[in-house]
């Protein structure tokens, strides 16, 4: 009762941007792959090109919060979806590091601005029992739009200027999103801050598909009768608690950052070509095994999170995460991966060793493609030199012609098969718990515990935090990698995700079954 087809049919149409998003997101990892030998970009040109659409989300997460309390949270979306338009639309037609970067950053403005936006809207118009299903439906579309990404870079990954089509094919669905939320009513919880109470009424009796919702507008009104003298300064004052009540969401932004997953995410296909996933078709295709488990995880967290709770989701997640993360980090400490030739060699100089002669199994079965990696030349990386730039020429006279102390160097940089899948496994594993916990999780209870007269300011500014630890993380993902050894980077994400997990015990509160307007009030305690 209460979440009728209308209910549903909004809530999806606002969880499109999950999609949009998911796939810009998840997009970058195979066409940086293209992009960097077509703009011959260095490692430093990658860290900005990946990061620029982090600078565009960190800048809305800014300034998005007074667009969303003060013209709705369905008008925000609207602006996201077409501004999603217009960045894509000015990355197709030049092949410039320039013109990249600025449609990245129109992008990432987009992105943002629509994740907040849509939250919140979803929240507010779902009734509580189903609150959980319907703004974890938002979380479940950006692995569905990962995925996506995952899969047009396979299908693109041999296909001259494939990036291009890859940034191309998102124009329709954000057309047709922008289009489709025209018709949709604002949120009633809107509409009630501004005096609309006749109008709250109507969009409640459509969304509730009955005609007695007196009840639960009076509860709306009651409750943002305070909320609504709520400043912005009030988030750091001891006022209802909401101090605390922001450094819980902050904190928790912090962990969804901290233990690693946006860079698995955005050098996905860099991190499995690193240890022997070789060409660029082998390693999107590896990297979309990361997006399938993606989607196969949010499932059940989406499904059950209203019977479960998030908080036991968040506490089972960040479990599972620290102990493949360990695993992965000792996988990678005996393998002794020299991680950053993988962006060195995709300079002019060295492209050439990916010549179509190289890797002559892009046409066979996924099996063979990947049994295949035993046997292809090991020239992204080199085990144990204390010398890069004697190794990158190494490389080259071996591939030049040179003899037996450059061939024996490579054969001796052979990942064993056994732990480079042992690698794969437990990156697939810590992506399905991240999947199942701080993922989908961490935006429902950040939904949830903000009064609604300042909800929309509240989420930004946590949202703020989440963009700007995202784009100083994602900025040196591969300088410090080349620094401390990806085992290294392992395992402080491991010591994250611990710390991720006392927190939630300590901290987080169950929220199941309750209203927005008991969340709030008991919080206010």
């Amino acid at each position: 009762s209460g979440c009728g087809t209308f209910t549903f049919l909004s809530s999806a149409i606002a969880a499109i941007s999950g999609l949009l998003m998911g796939y810009e997101l998840g997009l970058i990892s195979g066409a940086l792959l293209q992009m960097s030998s077509s703009l011959a970009l260095s490692c430093k040109e990658q860290e900005i090109i990946v990061s620029s659409l982090l600078f565009g989300a960190l800048f809305a997460s800014l300034t998005g919060g007074f667009l969303i309390d003060q013209f709705g949270r369905r008008v925000a979306i609207i602006i996201a979806s077409s501004l999603l338009v217009v960045g894509s639309l000015i990355l197709l037609p030049y092949e410039s590091y320039e013109i990249l970067i600025v449609g990245r950053i129109a992008i990432g403005i987009s992105i943002s601005l629509s994740s907040i936006a849509t939250c919140v809207y979803i929240a507010e118009i779902a009734p509580q029992h189903r609150r959980g299903l319907l703004v974890s439906l938002n979380e479940l579309m950006i692995v569905i739009g990962i995925l996506f990404a995952y899969i047009s870079n396979y299908a693109f990954a041999s296909a001259s200027h494939g990036w291009k089509y890859m940034f191309g094919l998102v124009i329709p669905l954000g057309a047709l999103q922008a289009i489709a939320m025209y018709f949709l009513p604002p949120s009633p919880r809107f509409l009630v801050m501004k005096n609309n109470d006749e109008a709250a009424r109507k969009v409640l009796e459509r969304l509730r598909e009955t005609s007695d919702t007196t009840k639960e507008l009076t509860v709306i009104k009651s409750s943002l009768k305070d909320e609504h003298q709520y400043s912005f300064l009030d988030l750091f004052r001891s006022k209802n608690n909401m101090r605390a009540r922001m450094l819980v969401g902050l904190t928790l932004v912090f962990f969804v950052q901290t233990t690693g997953q946006p860079n698995i995410l955005f050098y996905a296909s860099t991190v499995l070509k690193s240890v022997g996933f070789q060409s660029n078709e082998a390693a999107s295709l590896a990297s979309t095994g990361v997006g399938v488990v993606k989607v196969v995880s949010t499932v059940p967290a989406t499904f059950f999170v209203d019977q479960v709770g998030s908080r036991t989701f968040l506490c089972i997640g960040s479990s599972i995460m620290a102990v493949s993360l360990i695993t992965m980090g000792l996988v990678n400490h005996n393998i002794h991966v020299n991680f950053t030739k993988v962006c060195r060699s995709q300079s002019p100089e060295d492209f050439f060793l990916q010549r179509p002669g190289n890797f002559t199994v892009t046409n066979g079965s996924v099996k063979d493609l990947f049994a295949s990696v035993a046997s292809t030349e090991r020239l992204s990386f080199d085990v144990q030199s204390p010398d890069v730039s004697r190794t990158g020429e190494l490389n080259r006279t071996a591939l030049a012609g040179g003899k037996s102390t450059a061939g024996s160097h490579m054969e001796n940089g052979e990942v064993p098969v056994v732990l480079k899948w042992l690698l794969l496994v437990s990156l697939l594993v810590y992506v399905a718990a991240f999947s199942i916990g701080l993922g989908p999780m961490s935006w429902l209870v950040l939904s949830e515990i903000f009064p609604g007269g300042i909800r929309g300011r509240a989420m930004a500014l946590t949202s703020s935090m989440n963009w700007g630890i995202n784009l100083l993380i994602s900025l040196t993902f591969l300088t410090v990698t080349e620094l401390i050894g990806l085992s290294w980077v392992c395992f402080i994400y491991t010591i994250m995700s611990l710390a991720s997990l006392a927190f939630v015990i300590v901290f987080i509160p169950e929220t199941k079954g309750c209203s927005l307007e008991q969340i709030s009030m008991e919080l206010a305690k």
